[in-house]
């Protein structure tokens, strides 16, 4: 019997990634959002702001200011990177 790949999932309000620990969404993470939402990049983007903002609400809940510069490039900056490898 072999184990199933345990998912690459946010754990809040970290926002590390429950398998990895690295910050969600972490590489394997991206790879996973960018098959599921292919073709539907608009969506993702949607969903990833979402995300973040919610990251955002996490981090002042819990005392702290959030850089939004680096939340905005952790959670946004790498889907023109996705987009641009499924263009050619």
């Amino acid at each position: 019997m072999t184990a199933r790949p345990r998912p690459h999932l946010p754990m809040r309000p970290a926002w590390l990634c429950r398998n990895c620990a690295a910050p969600w969404p972490c590489g394997p993470a991206q790879l996973h959002l960018a098959a599921e939402f292919y073709g539907h990049s608009i969506a993702l983007a949607f969903y990833l702001a979402a995300s973040m903002q919610e990251a955002i609400d996490d981090v002042y809940g819990l005392g702290l200011r959030p850089d939004l510069q680096a939340m905005h490039a952790r959670f946004l900056g790498w889907l023109s990177l996705a987009r641009r490898s499924h263009r050619r």
